[in-house]
């Protein structure tokens, strides 16, 4: 694997050539650019606030800001692994012809879309400001927890390179592989705290006697980085669960190397396995 590393570090200026051609392609001819990728998440967004906080009257405050802060975390491990599960298999022609370490590829994607991710990121902020100027200055939009956020990144970006490597080797000789990701994305869009809070899944455990269901839960290192993502760019206040405002949950920071460890084991392992299969991928017919 260091051989490899060694390898990827020398093509280094390839990379990020691709990554530039990535960002240049995707809004070529179109007027509006990067704000195209922001229309999704915040038009979800508008839909979400207007349904939990209209019509199913969710009185937590800020709710908005929190939907937003794990969607958009959500959309990028989406909308990556998708791009990436495709990014060998199209590139085969390529592939059979000319020598480069076949990585490139998903990381290409990858951190494509991590730079979308980044620039969404910057206008959260901005829209944080906005609410914080609409409450007159009364509390102030961040707290010490936004020093976390490079640690909130670094994971998200492991975890999602890891997945993207086996998926793209995978979906090489599997084209299946690609389908039964887009269904589990979207059923864990549903069981990932975005719409909803860790802590309704605490209170439900809780009542029923089974807490030790709401730790399982967050085993899954997605809902466990939305938990974190929330609890670390929104400014924590009352939430509420079942028409009642509770404190929120502290953070289970035990839960969270969990899923750091979980992480760093994908990626390692799915590093391992893309270089384990890609001198096969010109076996391919």
């Amino acid at each position: 694997m260091r051989a490899d590393l060694k390898e990827l570090w020398r093509f280094r200026e390839l990379l990020w050539a691709m990554v530039e051609r990535e960002l240049r392609i995707r809004y070529k001819n179109s007027f509006l650019g990067f704000f195209w990728s922001l229309l999704t998440p915040l038009m979800t967004v508008v839909v979400m606030t207007l349904v939990f906080k209209v019509f199913l009257k969710n009185d937590t405050p800020n709710y908005s800001a929190y939907v937003l802060a794990a969607y958009l975390p959500f959309m990028f491990f989406n909308l990556a692994l998708m791009d990436s599960a495709q990014s060998v298999i199209v590139a085969l022609p390529v592939i059979k012809k000319v020598y480069f370490p076949r990585e490139i590829l998903p990381l290409a994607s990858i951190l494509a879309n991590f730079v979308h991710y980044l620039l969404a990121l910057c206008v959260f902020f901005c829209y944080l400001f906005v609410v914080w100027a609409a409450s007159a200055f009364q509390q102030a939009p961040f707290t010490w927890r936004i020093a976390f956020l490079p640690v909130l990144l670094g994971v998200s970006l492991a975890l999602t390179l890891g997945m993207a490597f086996i998926i793209s080797a995978l979906n090489v000789f599997y084209e299946d592989v690609k389908y039964i990701i887009g269904v589990l994305l979207y059923l864990a869009f549903f069981l990932t705290p975005i719409m909803y809070f860790s802590e309704n899944v605490y209170y439900a455990m809780k009542g029923w006697g089974n807490l030790w269901l709401y730790y399982a839960y967050h085993l899954n290192p997605v809902a466990e980085l939305a938990t974190t993502y929330k609890k670390t760019l929104v400014q924590p206040g009352k939430i509420d669960v079942a028409g009642k405002l509770v404190d929120p949950v502290p953070q289970n920071w035990a839960l969270f190397l969990v899923t750091l460890l979980t992480s760093i084991g994908i990626l390692v392992f799915g590093y391992w396995l893309f270089n384990r299969m890609k001198w096969r991928f010109v076996e391919r017919p």
